[in-house]
């Protein structure tokens, strides 16, 4: 049961790259920001309810059953075997719908806050299964975001059942840019547009191309992350969602990039970078070729190595 100097806990939990180009629903990682604020506190009230939603324009619903904040939050309850009253704030720092793990960073900051107000009895990995019930009532079952998000740094999810997670080494000296569009795209569509099979020339390329990129981060090998991130399956089906996808790609790449691809199921696109100086020529090259698609966009720049969910 939670403490009475532990009433109220205020979250922050990051945004994330899922797939890295060709690890599709295997890999994700952690930025620095930006990210959704859960603030949780014990109630009288039995049960658990969200009073107020902020920075998403009346987009999500407050209803808990239906909001994966509030999905997290009961899964937590119910795995730490504690019926109390909770009542969550939101203030979404992530735009829907823009490929950045929008949806599990509600999810992982609710279940980490809610988990704190009970005296932390369960540990951060087990609080995945939570939120992957979160996820799955509004985006699919699937744990690149929402492992990174609590995790911080590069996961692999080797296995979902039983789950089994693969923390990867990230090299010191590597950045991620981000740009967002301001366009909205839904997991749904983008996981429709998928193809069916995937011809064995292509299977055969990422597969190589996945195992390099896994080597490269243990090594440090900056050369081979370059060589490694291309992706011949899900980017060109989901490239062409997003208005001048494939010209900010090869904007990144010409501007230094040792690598670029969609960002989760886009309309964010990344790209790994040498240095933060390189990172932010990167950024502007990508920006502007968004530009040139009558887009305008936020920017990030970040280190590679960042910690997920956080108390503030």
């Amino acid at each position: 049961m939670p403490d009475k100097s532990d009433k109220q806990i205020s979250v922050f939990a990051p945004a994330t790259v899922a797939n890295l180009g060709l690890g599709f629903d295997v890999l994700g990682l952690a930025l620095i920001e930006p990210g959704d604020t859960v603030k949780a506190q014990v109630v009288l009230e039995p049960g658990l309810r969200i009073s107020k939603i902020s920075g998403d324009g009346g987009a999500l619903p407050l209803e808990a059953a239906d909001n994966t904040a509030g999905i997290a939050a009961w899964h937590t309850l119910k795995k730490a075997g504690v019926e109390i009253g909770i009542e969550l704030e939101i203030d979404k720092g992530l735009p829907i719908g823009s490929g950045l793990g929008s949806s599990a960073a509600s999810a992982a900051a609710a279940a980490y806050a809610v988990n704190l107000l009970l005296g932390s009895p369960l540990r951060k990995k087990e609080l995945i299964g939570p939120c992957i019930e979160a996820e799955a009532a509004v985006s699919g079952r699937h744990a690149d975001n929402v492992a990174p998000a609590l995790l911080g740094g590069l996961i692999l999810i080797r296995s979902m059942q039983p789950l089994d997670l693969v923390r990867l080494p990230i090299p010191e000296d590597l950045f991620v840019v981000v740009v967002t569009p301001e366009v909205e795209l839904s997991t749904k569509e983008a996981r429709a547009v998928l193809p069916g099979s995937v011809p064995l020339p292509d299977l055969v390329s990422n597969t190589a191309n996945l195992a390099a990129l896994v080597s490269a981060f243990y090594s440090g090998d900056l050369g081979m992350i370059a060589r490694c991130v291309p992706d011949k399956v899900v980017t060109p089906a989901r490239a062409e969602l997003i208005p001048g996808c494939m010209d900010v790609i090869n904007a990144a790449l010409d501007a230094g990039a040792l690598g670029s691809s969609i960002s989760g199921s886009g309309p964010s696109v990344f790209s790994f970078c040498h240095s933060q100086r390189s990172g932010i020529q990167v950024a502007e090259a990508m920006a502007a070729a968004f530009s040139k698609a009558d887009l305008s966009c936020r920017k990030v720049v970040s280190p590679g190595n960042c910690c997920g969910v956080r108390r503030l």
